[in-house]
């Protein structure tokens, strides 16, 4: 299954189970596109079925934090990233020395 055939499978699952708590399917086509990811709609339904909430508003509040924490895992994961490159650049130097030749070239 490809990727498109995956989100487009989880988006109606989405769907469903918004339309099985009583609220139009609209919701549910909405959430599933602000949360983008498979995987990020898959914990949707999974607090829908959980929780099982009587207001909409408490479905949009889950989606924003569900969203709040992919953007924070992302921002992680650039910090690390990051991070290994500073402690790269520390560790190596600059590829120079003083007299200005590079030190790992054989001349």
């Amino acid at each position: 299954m490809n990727s498109r055939e995956e989100w487009n499978r989880t988006a109606a699952e989405l769907v469903q189970a918004v339309e099985a708590l009583g609220f139009p399917g609209e919701l549910g086509v909405s959430v599933a596109r602000q949360l983008g990811s498979p995987k990020a709609m898959e914990r949707m339904i999974a607090y829908l079925s959980y929780v099982r909430p009587n207001k909409a508003e408490l479905i949009v509040d889950e989606m924003l934090a569900i969203c709040s924490e992919i953007e924070s895992w992302r921002a992680k994961k650039a910090c690390e990233e990051y991070n290994a490159k500073y402690n790269e650049l520390l560790w190596n130097g600059l590829g120079t020395d003083d007299s200005g030749e590079d030190p790992e070239s054989d001349s």
